[in-house]
């Protein structure tokens, strides 16, 4: 190197909230949003499983819009606020997971974090969705335990118990 030759640091500083919190941390900024927070902080209610955005089951809210972990890069996320699946239940046992224990949405449970996430973002936009409006949320998560019947049962239930609780 000569003189007067800058290297240029591979990190960047990726300012974000995540779950409430806010952080700065040193990143790439093409690292995966998914690497951060299993590996950085250590939230990994976040599944990693297909790593190209088929399965969900990394699903997380950003500025409360689902997007798949794995396919957000570090510097895509700077300045936005990200919530998890434990973030979803930061005040308690949220409504959707009580919803997901009592229609037995679940079986092995590893894509119910996504689920779930994708049912919050669901609700956030459309609070009383239609049964396409439902279709369509749950599209981008995959079941591969074919529970289906219980995770339909388990959002009509969280629809009514919002609903209820909003009366």
């Amino acid at each position: 190197m000569s003189e007067g030759e800058t290297v240029k640091n591979e990190y960047d500083e990726l300012r974000c909230t995540i779950n409430g919190t806010d952080y700065s941390i040193a990143a790439p900024p093409s690292e995966r949003l998914l690497m951060i927070l299993r590996d950085r902080l250590g939230l990994t209610g976040t599944k990693r499983s297909c790593d190209i955005g088929r399965c969900g089951a990394c699903m997380v809210l950003i500025d409360g819009k689902s997007v798949n972990a794995c396919l957000a890069m570090a510097y895509q996320c700077g300045g936005k606020r990200i919530t998890t699946i434990e973030g979803v239940a930061a005040g308690g046992i949220d409504p959707i997971q009580q919803a997901f224990l009592e229609e037995g949405g679940f079986q092995c449970g590893y894509c119910t974090p996504g689920m779930i996430v994708s049912v919050a973002a669901l609700l956030g936009e459309h609070p009383d969705p239609t049964d396409d409006e439902i279709a369509e949320a749950l599209s981008g998560n995959l079941c591969r335990c074919t529970g289906y019947g219980g995770i339909w049962r388990a959002v009509k239930r969280a629809i009514e118990a919002r609903r209820s609780a909003a009366t």
